[in-house]
């Protein structure tokens, strides 16, 4: 018997065509980004994108935010378990300065056993200094509680920052880049803590296609000694109302660490509703 406790984000459909990969501080930039199973992915690649990552252009003067939450609680054969997670999106804009934070908890026990328990975070600064050039300062944190495998990471921490160029930028479709030294520091399941220095590239594209529907494709490398990711997520919104969001989205996170070639890549197809509140 499986009880849904609350539904604020409807994940229709999520699948993997590959092993899911460790992840780190690094395979989660701007977003707190990605997950360790179905719902803390979907709410994740929610929160990662929206059309604000391009500097500050087009932001309205205020805040905004949206929320996604889910529990489901299992009983099977006098069995039990449980299975909660919460995304968080917030940000504000002054007319100059503009921030952004994202957060995503998993939290899951199997008869009381903890079977999961993490948490990704994201914070965003920019200010544009021309109508091409930004500037931008990010922190990304995971936290995981429960990793034990030697060599996966408990704690992964990347602050950053740099300069951005608006290559594209018209009134449908806008097209930036940007690129900065970062620093690293990281707990490793028994190994020594990792402490470097790092640097990460990014491109942003964004084109609307009507009205009420829009894709984005987002790309980020992220270098140091210990590892170099690529992700890539590319993105298909549909606005059913002025609140409500389908979003469909197939997503790449490749990391050298963990994966021999590109084949090995994780690679996620999903499928979610976001609402979202001003």
């Amino acid at each position: 018997m499986k009880q849904n406790v609350f539904v604020l984000a409807a994940i229709a459909a999520v699948m993997s065509s590959s092993a899911i990969a460790q992840t780190t501080a690094f395979d989660n930039r701007d977003a707190a980004l990605d997950a360790v199973d179905d719902l803390e992915e979907a709410i994740s690649e929610d929160a990662e994108r929206d059309i604000r990552n391009f500097g500050n252009e087009g932001r309205e003067v205020g805040s905004y935010g949206s929320l996604a939450l889910r529990g489901t609680s299992t009983s099977n054969d006098g069995d039990t378990s449980n299975d909660l997670g919460i995304g968080l999106r917030w940000g504000t804009y002054d007319g100059v300065n503009g921030f952004d934070a994202t957060a995503s908890f998993a939290y899951g026990d199997d008869d009381g056993v903890e079977t999961e328990n993490n948490l990704l975070i994201g914070l965003d600064y920019r200010r544009d200094f021309s109508d091409a050039f930004f500037g931008y300062a990010q922190a990304d944190a995971a936290f995981d509680r429960l990793s034990e495998t030697e060599g996966e990471y408990s704690q992964d921490v990347f602050i950053g920052a740099g300069v951005g160029y608006r290559i594209l930028n018209s009134a449908d479709t806008q097209w930036s880049v940007q690129a900065g030294p970062g620093y690293r520091f990281a707990e490793v399941v028994g190994g020594a803590d990792v402490e470097e220095a790092a640097a990460s590239v990014s491109s942003n594209f964004f084109t609307s296609l009507t009205e009420t529907s829009y894709v984005t494709n987002d790309t980020d490398v992220i270098y140091s000694d210990t590892a170099t990711t690529v992700t890539n997520e590319l993105a298909l919104n549909v606005d059913v109302t002025e609140t409500l969001t389908m979003r469909t989205s197939y997503s790449t996170n490749f990391n050298d660490q963990t994966d021999n070639s590109f084949s090995d890549a994780e690679n996620k197809f999903g499928i979610a509703a976001v609402y979202n509140f001003r």
